[in-house]
């Protein structure tokens, strides 16, 4: 912090008490802090560990930490809203393709998916059969509603995984599945049914949204997870909610690579994608609906292409890699 000296001369619109009170008003709000302070010593700590991200990360991560209680956030005044976003996200104008009703039973032991599970990045040309891959739709959406609104901010679902999945929608972009013509669609998990939203998606496609990585070229299709803050905000209201959005992203991510790894898919998950390019092709408006997480699966190479493949861990790596 500067001296008090360093103060600006008095002038018609600005004089040396007014910018006096502006820095203290700062301080006390923790956005100037006084050189070799404990605080300014936390502050350098902070911006030294996390100097790669600064400042967007550093700022998200710290201004979210402290969350309020229930109690705190029932007293205050509702979220302003136009009205109350619909809990489910459907086309109902668009051409359906209608999934199989029967059940497909995910018959695999849980530990065997777990240890079984890898991120895929080469898969071969055999389609992604139908039977078997409305699960992995289904892992990617709530189940059920459980209960009705009680007023006019708060609801409750049952999906299939923890955390609030339900207030996500999922599109999803499809290339090679039998019977389901290449397009971007989205997943109605009311009706259990692809909603077109355009025709064709390529393999150049997928390698685009996932910025330039062209190992996912070969995928069947992509699910493509989309956050509805408007639905977060009318329930949640304090901004840390949007660290629950983004868990619950990762919660599903992770019930689909189990479940695609159940049904004998290549699964993989990237958080590298255009959103821009993820938006424009999905017509989202980029504020109350934005991109999260690209999951997809394809069929994988069982002979995979050693270009693509990491190489295997030798003696000399082992060395050099503390493993405590």
């Amino acid at each position: 912090m500067r001296e008090r000296r360093w103060l600006p001369r008095p002038t018609t619109t600005l004089d040396s008490t007014t910018v006096a009170h502006a820095v203290t008003a700062l301080r006390e709000h923790g956005l100037l802090l006084e050189e070799h302070s404990a605080e300014a010593d936390r502050d350098a700590r902070i911006v030294h560990q996390w100097r790669s991200w600064e400042p967007e990360a550093t700022f998200f991560h710290y201004a979210t930490q402290d969350t309020h209680t229930a109690a705190s956030l029932a007293s205050q005044d509702p979220p302003e809203i136009d009205k109350l976003p619909a809990l489910f996200t459907a086309y109902p104008d668009a051409d359906r393709v209608l999934l199989p009703r029967y059940p497909v039973h995910l018959t695999a032991p849980l530990g065997e998916a777990l240890y079984s599970r890898r991120t895929h990045r080469d898969f071969d040309d055999a389609p992604s059969p139908c039977p078997p891959w409305p699960p992995c739709c289904r892992s990617a959406s709530p189940r059920s509603t459980t209960s009705t609104p009680t007023s006019s901010a708060q609801w409750s679902a049952a999906p299939a995984l923890p955390a609030a999945p339900a207030r996500n929608s999922t599109p999803m972009a499809i290339t090679n599945v039998t019977g389901i013509p290449a397009g971007m669609y989205h997943y109605n998990s009311l009706e259990h049914s692809l909603e077109l939203l355009s025709k064709g998606f390529t393999r150049q496609d997928t390698i685009d949204l996932c910025a330039g990585q062209d190992h996912f070229g070969g995928a069947a299709f992509l699910v493509l997870l989309v956050a509805v803050i408007e639905r977060m905000r009318v329930k949640y209201r304090s901004p840390r909610c949007y660290r629950v959005s983004l868990l619950g992203a990762g919660h599903l991510g992770h019930t689909f690579a189990l479940t695609a790894t159940a049904l004998g898919l290549g699964p993989f998950q990237t958080g590298a994608f255009h959103d821009a390019a993820v938006v424009e092709r999905l017509g989202l408006n980029n504020t109350s609906r934005t991109p999260v997480y690209v999951l997809g699966a394809g069929h994988p190479n069982l002979e995979p292409d050693p270009e693509r493949s990491p190489a295997p861990a030798g003696l000399d790596a082992f060395r050099s890699t503390p493993l405590t």
